[in-house]
């Protein structure tokens, strides 16, 4: 069976965040499923430099605004089709964003872009890769579903939300130069509060729909977690389906890492110590093996609850932690953590970039990982720290409650707990997650049984594939 994926990032060509590493991880998982799966992706410069055999299989004269090629090559074990279209994607940096942190003022011509071609594959423009089923990634590849509806020869599609909050909206009046039929335009198809909307375009005209955990799949069908879309949600019933993302386990495995100080295993958890010594070096933080060390390797967001962490530094400053921050975004969270850092650099350091290698230094290296996050589609920076054995401390929400089992008292006493959650989301619940936590950390035998318990735990892609298989086959087959 043939798949063709569309996404706006792929790890590790480009990456802004978890749908890169699932769009990347998925794919290789289905192939042991026995898909064949390429990956549509834009031709970005690192796209375009990392392709090896590339050959252009595809010409097309005029695509939102000048000529482009279809180019087919492999890169880190993938099959990658790229829309080679200068015009639209040879610029440096994010992929959506300018110089100046603005979006790209033609983002919208961009991913029509994609959806367009994603459409023209679908339909057979490329003789030697007609898929069977076409998935699409969130709101950037959405468009292709409006543009293949109504046509019978079109393959089954599949639409994935990875984070129901970013929906591709753009202006009424771009209807015609983004090639979209106005009898589209209404409240039953991609109109959005008068307003095209990408996402909705997918939602609507996809054949089945997936988002990234079972929690959120239930969360965004309700008025309070649907951003605006729980009614065209709840209206597909059954067509909506939470399946769990996973991590790849070759990546994130402390006993092969290549990019942490030590290795270690779950038999043999020694080495950790080892690996935090780093890490609080790296961080300029004192090497204080008795010290709480938590972690944060997160963008520094509303969505992601930091306004909440940082109401809590006084109680965790008393309560003998250390916190590392990796990660960049609003300015004034990132302020509030370096006036922090500043105040007291024995208690906060903060790296405002990503860097893969800390992110890997920081799950080895940090007892615990905190990801207070208001909504979690799924979360992967969870699952990295319970197979990396730093006790996750989460809201509970979205993937977080599906992935964590909280140190509860019935927990604890089953020996099956891996992490802290709290509920609500607010500073003071997460204070008193906190407090639990370095209650927990006092107690040697049970925060290793914690640890033990977390990195025994499968988060592997094996059992999400298996689910994205049997829903392609079930699509293609009927």
């Amino acid at each position: 069976m043939k798949v063709l994926s569309v996404a706006s990032e792929l790890f590790p060509l480009v990456k802004t965040g978890g749908l890169a590493d699932v769009a990347g991880s998925l794919a290789h998982a289905l192939a042991r499923e026995g898909m064949q799966v390429a990956t549509l992706l834009p031709g970005y410069p690192a796209v375009m430099s990392a392709l090896q055999d590339a050959t252009a299989v595809l010409e097309i004269p005029s695509l939102f605004g000048g000529p482009a090629q279809l180019v087919r090559g492999t890169a880190g074990g993938l099959d990658i089709l790229a829309i080679d279209a200068p015009h639209l994607y040879a610029r440096p940096g994010n992929p959506y964003l300018g110089p100046n942190g603005a979006d790209w003022p033609d983002n919208a011509q961009r991913f029509a872009a994609l959806g367009q071609v994603s459409a023209d594959v679908a339909l057979g423009a490329f003789a030697a890769l007609v898929p069977d089923v076409l998935h699409l990634h969130d709101w950037q590849a959405g468009l292709a579903a409006a543009f293949l509806h109504n046509n019978s020869n079109r393959p089954g599609i599949v639409a994935t939300i990875h984070n129901l909050a970013f929906q591709g909206l753009f202006p009424a009046d771009m209807l015609s130069q983004l090639g979209i039929s106005r009898a589209q335009f209404h409240i039953g198809g991609l109109e959005y509060h008068g307003n095209i909307s990408f996402l909705k375009a997918a939602l609507i005209y996809a054949d089945r729909i997936t988002t990234v955990s079972p929690t959120y799949a239930g969360e965004i069908r309700t008025p309070e977690g649907g951003m605006g879309l729980d009614g065209v949600l709840r209206g597909r019933g059954g067509d909506v389906t939470g399946i769990l993302n996973g991590i790849d386990s070759l990546v994130w495995n402390p006993a092969t890492d290549r990019l942490i100080a030590e290795n270690y295993g779950a038999s043999d958890i020694a080495p950790r110590a080892a690996n935090k010594a780093a890490l609080q070096r790296m961080f300029g933080l004192p090497e204080d093996g008795g010290a709480l060390l938590c972690g944060v390797v997160s963008r520094l967001t509303w969505q992601k609850g930091l306004d909440l962490l940082a109401d809590t530094l006084p109680a965790m400053r008393a309560a003998n932690m250390q916190l590392a921050v990796l990660g960049n975004g609003e300015t004034a969270l990132q302020d509030a953590f370096a006036v922090a850092a500043h105040r007291d650099p024995a208690f906060v350091a903060c790296k405002f970039t990503y860097d893969e290698t800390l992110a890997h230094m920081m799950q080895a290296g940090a007892d615990a990982l905190l990801v207070p996050s208001r909504f979690e589609p799924c979360g992967l920076t969870q699952l990295c720290a319970l197979r990396y054995g730093a006790v996750p401390v989460v809201a509970r929400c979205g993937g977080l409650a599906d992935t964590v089992i909280d140190a509860n008292v019935a927990a604890l006493s089953l020996g099956v707990a891996t992490g802290v959650q709290f509920n609500p989301g607010t500073a003071a619940a997460l204070e008193q997650a906190l407090l639990r936590l370095a209650t927990l950390w006092q107690d040697a035998p049970t925060w290793r049984q914690l640890q033990k318990n977390g990195m025994a735990m499968d988060f592997s892609w094996h059992r999400p594939a298996t689910a994205y298989a049997a829903l392609f086959r079930a699509i293609a087959s009927g």
